[in-house]
């Protein structure tokens, strides 16, 4: 009896120890004695206790969120910019093999990367150019953590943190900006004005008779907006062509 509850026992712990269930998302890098044998999974699998290792990897996306960094831009401008990275596991053998950590090299390297590019452009092309620069740091990384089986998706620059004094002068440069750009948009209305005013003298110069129109019709609209009595003076060039009726006579 007590021997088929000892055997009883020992199957369970063999059980136990060589049975695992892998999600939908896992793989397993199995190692027997010391050397690599498979990468098995997801569902069931059966392992030799003793003889076979397991290293489970995460095969989703993950998003690592990258620390500010103190960065000295191409025109001498110290700055702090800080980042996200998301990338996945495509290759389980190489992460596992081929580097001690893949979560601690990609973020180390990480953060080595995004010194360096923006340390090699201006502070106005990183303000303005930040797709750029975030398509720069993805080509670098993917390429160099492709040995450790890691493709990186995307990489976003979060924040950049500008000492006071620069963002005083960015102020002062953005609002001698908004005013240049008033003062044009108002000399741009002054010379269309002056255009207008100098074809109207044109036509008037060919056809006097338009300023006496318009002359009249300047009465027309004083005598409909004010009831009181308005002196209006009355250029004598409008009798002319009566005087000359009067001198015919």
């Amino acid at each position: 009896m007590y021997a088929l509850i000892i055997i009883i026992v020992l199957v369970v712990m063999f059980l136990a120890a060589a049975l695992r269930v892998l999600n939908e998302y896992e793989r397993a890098v199995i190692f027997r004695l010391g050397r690599i044998l498979d990468t098995k999974g997801p569902g069931l699998i059966v392992l030799i206790p003793v003889i076979d290792r397991m290293v489970k990897v995460d095969m989703r996306t993950i998003a690592m969120d990258v620390p500010p960094q103190d960065v000295i831009t191409r025109d001498n401008v110290s700055i702090k910019v800080n980042a996200v990275i998301y990338f996945r596991v495509i290759q389980a053998n190489s992460a596992v093999i081929e580097v001690e950590n893949y979560l601690y090299a990609t973020s180390q390297l990480a953060q080595t990367t995004l010194r360096s590019v923006c340390g090699q452009v201006e502070l106005d092309e990183i303000l303005s150019e930040r797709e750029k620069i975030n398509l720069s740091i993805q080509e670098i990384l993917d390429r160099s953590t492709d040995p450790w089986g890691i493709k990186v998706t995307l990489v976003e620059v979060k924040h950049i943190d500008l000492p006071e004094e620069m963002k005083r002068a960015m102020a002062k440069q953005a609002e001698a900006e908004r005013e240049r750009r008033a003062k044009i948009i108002n000399a741009e209305g002054e010379f269309q004005a002056a255009q207008k005013l100098a074809d109207a003298a044109a036509v008037i110069s060919e056809q006097p008779i338009a300023l006496q129109l318009r002359y009249l019709q300047s009465l027309v609209v004083i005598a409909a907006e004010n009831n009181s009595t308005t002196i209006f003076p009355v250029p004598i060039d409008m009798f002319k062509p009566f005087l000359q009726m009067n001198d015919k006579k």
